[in-house]
Parts: C-alpha cells; structure tokens; sequence
C-alpha cells in the first residue's frame, strides 16, 4: 500500500511549528504521524503539502490520501481499509481520508463533491494546534508504545537501575546505569543505542528516540518525548522534542513543544502556570493575534532552528518563532518572531545569511550537510514572516 499525507487548516494553525515541515512529519508520542500511519497500513508515505515544501516532503504515487493532522487508531484503521474507490471518509465535517478509483501523485479536493461520503463518529486524536501535541502525548505514546513492540521482546538494562513496575521497552544498543525508571504511570521506551546516564530519575511515560542521551542526574516526569539525536538534562515535564535538538544542562521545561535544531542555555527555564492561575493564551499566525488555549498549564512552543542563551527566562504561553535567537535578562515578550535576534532590551532582524552560516555549522556538528533544498525552505520562511518582525 501507498498512501499520501495531506495538508489542511492545521497546517496554518500549527505553525510556526508547521513552517518547516507538513502537519503529518509532526512527532507526538514516539512516531512521526506520517510513521505511525505507515507502520499501521504497512504502507510507504509521501506528502501533498506546500509548494516549497514539497521538494523535501515529496508525493507519491498513491491512491489513499489521509489528513496529516489525524493520529491512527484501531477503528480508523478499519475504517480506511474499509475505503472503496470515490469514497470519502469524515467526522463531521474534517475530512479524513480519501480513496481514489486510480493511484496519482495528488489530489484535487474540488474533486470531493463527488465522492460518496462515509461517516464515523468515534473519537481519535486531531492535532490542531501547537499545544495539542504535549496535551495528547500521552496518549499518543501509550498507543505507539503497543505498535512498536507488539510480539517482541526488550532487550536488558544494567542491574545497578532500579524499576517501579515492568512496562519498559528497550531497543538493541540502549544503555542506561544507576537510575530510576518507574512505569507504573505509563510505559517508558528506549530506543536503538540511546543512553540514560547516572543518577536519572525517569518517569512514565517516557521515550527516548535512538541515539538520544539523558545526562546525569536529570529528574524527567512523565508524558515527555525526547526525539532521535538529541541530548537532555535538568527537569522536563511534558515535552516533546521533534529531535536534533539540545537541552543539556539544568533548568526547566515543562507543557512545552521543540522542533529540530533547537538549543535551550544553561539554567533557562520556562513558566508554565501563570502567577494568578489564569487561562493561558498563545499567539496565533493565522489570527496575528493572541489566542485562548483553555488550559491552565502551557509553557514554551519552540520552532526549529531557534536557540536561546544560558539563564534566558521564558513566559508563560511564549512562541518562539523559527530560526528566533533569544539571549539576556529578564523575560522576552511572549512572541518572538521568526528569525528575530534579542530580548528584554529590543530585537532586531537576524539576517538569513548570518543564520544560514550558524545553522550550517550546527549540521556540520552531526555530520549533515546544509543543503540547497534545506536553504530555499529557510530562505521562503524568512520572506513569509516579514511581516511578523515589526522591530
């Protein structure tokens, strides 16, 4: 089976997470939603996405198209196989998915109309908004969890860690010594020659991608997803990071979301509950203005490439834009615009040449090579946002 993933009103929605990728390469749980999709059908993937994303994110020749923003369950999956040629499955009005009479590269939603239209009413995850991915992670890993080690058997940690309860997974290559893993929340999963170094405090539910490490003496709680290659430590609650992405050293980071690239300073922290336990609103592009969340507790939004330097303090509900380069006393507004260069005291535009030059230097740092289709993304996201870098 091939299938494409298609983009909808999330894409704009869940920028500026969504500027440098499609809606279903998003990570949640431990998957990507496309690689959930294609390990439940068996299936190879493609993208129907932005015009200057799709020489990265291609189409393929397929004949199902889902909607990017969906995660998989049992009864969607039955749903879809279900599918028969000029049928179109939703929920309400969202639609799901779409079965063509012949396979082709994309698809044209004018065409929907005359499709036969096939309803369902049982919940699923929908990742709508940047929150929506700590706020479902949970159950996104839970769910991942049961795929990817259905009928297998874990490989073994050291005996020098201590475990609460047994629902743990550990890939070939994992390591981990001196430190507590306790599952009797949710499942904890370590993936292929990732590390937990000594004195770790670990949580579930918990994953951590391959290659990834946990530095010492980390306190980790549950709910959180470390992607592939990327390094941690401190205190972390509730987080995903998509992966390539650093945050090494002591500070918080909590109901908070990173793309790839990203590197958090030293002791920087985030507040995630705001001082009069008020609603928290996050910025909006689609709206160019501050939306309410209906949560309680929302931390930092990060997307890729941006950085922020040693003892920075974020806000409550902070965006942070792509390519944003953050540094100084005390805390910057609660939107920072992509490829903005600053703090407290003002930002400026941080040129893309100067930033193409330090992400080239971060890739090179992982033995990736800065190339032209990764330069022409970054260079069309530097014109988008103009708009937003009023300074």
């Amino acid at each position: 089976m091939t299938i494409n993933l298609f983009d909808d009103k999330a894409w704009l929605q869940l920028r500026p997470l969504t500027y440098t990728r499609p809606v279903g390469d998003l990570r949640i749980g431990i998957l990507t939603i496309a690689e959930k999709w294609a390990k439940s059908l068996s299936a190879d993937f493609g993208f129907q996405t932005q015009a200057y994303l799709s020489v990265k994110y291609k189409a393929i020749n397929a004949a199902i198209f889902i909607n990017g923003s969906i995660c998989p369950n049992e009864y969607l999956l039955e749903a879809i196989n279900k599918l028969k040629p000029a049928q179109a499955l939703y929920f309400a009005d969202l639609l799901i998915a779409v079965k063509l009479e012949q396979s082709a590269y994309n698809f044209d939603f004018e065409l929907i109309e005359g499709f036969e239209k096939i309803s369902i009413s049982q919940p699923f995850i929908h990742i709508q908004y940047p929150e929506d991915i700590f706020k479902f992670n949970h159950e996104a890993l839970e769910s991942d969890f049961a795929l990817l080690t259905k009928g297998r058997t874990s490989a073994t940690l050291s005996t020098t860690n201590t475990f609460l309860g047994d629902h743990i997974f550990v890939e070939e290559g994992a390591t981990a010594e001196c430190s507590t893993f306790n599952s009797l929340q949710g499942p904890i999963y370590l993936g292929k020659n990732s590390q937990v170094w000594e004195g770790c405090h670990i949580r579930g539910s918990f994953a951590l991608c391959e290659d990834s490490q946990v530095k010492m003496g980390a306190k980790i709680y549950g709910k959180t997803t470390i992607g592939p290659f990327s390094r941690v430590g401190g205190e972390i609650n509730n987080a995903v990071i998509w992966g390539y992405s650093s945050k090494g050293h002591e500070g918080y980071l909590g109901n908070a979301v990173l793309g790839q690239w990203c590197n958090i300073g030293a002791d920087s922290n985030n507040s995630n509950l705001k001082n009069n336990y008020a609603e928290v609103r996050l910025w909006d592009y689609e709206k160019e203005s501050f939306r309410k969340t209906g949560m309680q507790f929302c931390g930092l939004i990060m997307a890729d490439h941006a950085k922020c330097a040693i003892n920075t303090m974020f806000n409550t509900g902070t965006v942070a834009g792509v390519s944003a380069n953050v540094f100084g006393a005390g805390f910057p507004r609660n939107f920072i615009p992509d490829f903005a260069w600053g703090g407290t005291q003002g930002f400026e535009v941080y040129g893309l040449n100067k930033m193409l030059d330090t992400a080239k230097l971060v890739l090179e740092r992982r033995n990736i090579v800065l190339d032209k289709v990764e330069v022409e993304i970054l260079t069309e996201v530097f014109e988008m946002t103009k708009a937003y870098r009023r300074f």
